[in-house]
């Protein structure tokens, strides 16, 4: 235990403050979409993922990936979408092991009603309540942080999504 390099009194509030900001912010959201759109934050952002990609599909291990889930969780996320009809998977044609989720016609409406809402509520608990200046050191800080998670998160992706 000598060797942990233990946070200080600043470090310590420093982590609690963004941990809390953090929580609260994703919190919000999340409720955000769930009152107005009937759906949790995790689907949205699979939706909009979809939305983005080229004919509004992806193989499921780089749906996981954009989305930075788990595969059971991206899986078990995908049956829902499915069983609204917002998404349909199909199989890989290269890859008879892999499938590829779409997003649907009805999908696409759906994420475009859910848009102007979520939009609303991050520009008010984010960009409205920060400088320009605080804008840019956040939008550093996270670059940042990323950098500093990217290698290690390749690796434990590469692991989950072998065979995905």
């Amino acid at each position: 235990m000598s060797d942990v390099r233990w946070l200080s009194a600043e470090e310590q509030q420093v982590w609690r403050a963004f941990m809390t900001a953090v929580t609260k912010f994703t919190g919000h959201l999340d409720r955000q979409l769930q009152r107005d759109s009937g759906m949790p934050m995790a689907y949205y952002e699979i939706l909009v993922a979809l939305s983005e990609a080229p004919e509004r599909a992806l193989r499921m291990s780089e749906l996981a990936t954009v989305c930075h889930s788990s595969r059971s969780r991206l899986s078990h996320a995908v049956a829902r979408l499915e069983k609204e009809g917002w998404v349909e998977r199909r199989a890989c044609p290269s890859d008879r092991r892999g499938s590829i989720a779409a997003l649907t016609d009805t999908g696409f409406e759906v994420l475009e009603r859910a848009a102007a809402g979520h939009v609303t509520a991050v520009r008010e608990h984010l960009f409205d309540v920060l400088t320009p200046e605080q804008l840019r050191s956040l939008a550093e800080i996270s670059r940042a942080v990323d950098a500093g998670l990217t290698v290690e998160c390749a690796q434990v992706a590469r692991e989950d999504f072998a065979d995905f």
